[in-house]
């Protein structure tokens, strides 16, 4: 156990060691650059600040462009602070006279800018600037080109959230999510119930459309009524069937007379 601890004890030392040396001392030249940056987002945050409040940033928006917003922008810290150096994207001015307008809305009148800090990044140095209003807190965050130039490249006005107003957007979000996730359940439900009903519907379409047609009745033939011929004058016929009756009475054809000769039916004969 001991040998264990020793071996974790060591490792932790190792651990230790190597986080404090990959910590690098950020160069003065690194550090100038930090202070110019933070030192012209304080500007920028005020001046930002003043136009809004004293000019109509719907018309500035509609009438400029966004590398006209830049270079008015530009000539216009340049007068304020004297400095020709500021270099801007008028993208950046956009999105902060836009951001500004719309958080000094909810913030009203600023009563105080509190210190700047700053990140910096291989590419960027990061400025936030703590901002107090009338009816809350917020923070200014820029972003500059981490090199000569410190050319601005965003600039926004983010308002502080209290925990009610966080609890709150945290619910309406909640709420929002397991009512699609109900909605798209009943849908999906109404959908497997209607499977049921879809066949019966179109057994019902295809009954209506496969009704018979009547089919006409035969009509029955009726039974042809042979009229009784009279064969009387048939001198032969009459011979051969008196010569048949005598030979059947065992008489002589003078002992009777042939009056009348008729056809019998032929299913009387089957009968007997």
């Amino acid at each position: 156990m001991k040998k264990i601890a020793r071996v974790l004890l060591m490792l932790t030392c190792v651990f230790v060691l190597t986080a404090c040396g990959s910590v690098e001392t950020p160069s003065e030249f690194q550090q100038s650059k930090e202070s110019m940056a933070r030192s012209k987002a304080d500007q920028v945050a005020k001046l930002t600040t003043i136009l809004v409040t004293s000019n109509n940033v719907d018309e500035m928006l509609k009438d400029y462009s966004n590398v006209e917003l830049g270079d008015l922008y530009a000539s216009t810290y340049a007068q304020y602070y004297s400095d020709t150096s500021f270099m801007c994207e008028g993208k950046a001015i956009n999105s902060a006279l836009t951001s500004f307008q719309t958080g000094l809305e909810k913030l009203g009148s600023i009563t105080e800018f509190g210190e700047s800090t700053s990140v910096v990044d291989d590419d960027t140095i990061t400025v936030m600037i703590p901002v107090k209003g009338e009816n809350g807190n917020a923070s200014v965050e820029l972003i500059f080109t981490n090199d000569i130039y410190l050319k601005m490249t965003s600039c926004t006005l983010n308002l502080n959230e209290t925990k009610g107003e966080l609890m709150t957007r945290a619910a309406l979000n909640t709420l929002l999510g397991m009512g699609t996730v109900f909605v798209v359940l009943i849908l999906i439900s109404l959908i497997i119930s209607a499977f049921g009903v879809i066949p019966n519907m179109q057994a019902s379409f295809t009954s209506k459309k496969e009704e018979p047609v009547p089919v006409p009745a035969t009509p029955v033939a009726e039974p042809v009524v042979e009229e009784d011929e009279d064969l009387s004058d048939d001198m032969e016929l009459v011979a051969v069937i008196a010569a048949a009756i005598a030979a059947y009475e065992g008489t002589t054809v003078e002992g009777f007379q042939v009056r009348s000769i008729r056809r019998a039916s032929t299913n009387k004969w089957r009968k007997n």
